[in-house]
């Protein structure tokens, strides 16, 4: 059974959260790759930004649904979810736009739960973790690789 160090990218491209939108937006086309992890100050991986980040700032504002009340507004979403949703969208730097919520897999991660992880939490670039350190990231590209060359 393949696993995530059999089909993982190695030499990872990296993106400080400090760096602009436009910096992002350049490093994605250059190193033709659709996302890439993020890492503070001290080099640790605090989450992943992708072209969907990108995208997302460009969107129209979504309104949140809501009726009236007698004098107040119901809403039917979370409330903070616009507020979120704004930040993103004016986000100037790549620690504003990034997902925080890291899902990371290790080496060993078996091929079958990769692509499960992928498809279910719709990720598009997951970080490969052993011992707190970042040894390579797979894209969809490296799933979609494995499938043409027969797994």
């Amino acid at each position: 059974m393949l696993t995530a160090q059999d089909i993982m990218t190695r030499e990872v491209i990296t993106v400080k959260e400090s760096a602009t939108v436009r910096e992002l937006a350049a490093l994605l086309l250059t190193s033709n790759i659709s996302g890439a992890p993020v890492i503070n100050e001290a080099g640790t991986v605090i989450g992943v930004v992708t072209e969907s980040d990108l995208i997302f700032q460009n969107k129209k504002v979504h309104m949140p649904a809501a009726f009236a009340l007698l004098d107040a507004f119901v809403f039917l979403e979370r409330p903070g979810k616009m507020e979120q949703e704004l930040k993103k969208m004016a986000g100037s730097r790549v620690g504003d736009i990034c997902s925080r919520d890291l899902v990371a897999v290790t080496p060993e991660t078996e091929l079958e739960e990769l692509a499960t992880l992928m498809a279910e939490k719709k990720i598009h670039t997951l970080p490969v973790m052993a011992e707190g350190r970042l040894v390579g990231v797979i894209g969809k590209s490296d799933i979609i690789r494995t499938i043409a060359q027969g797994m």
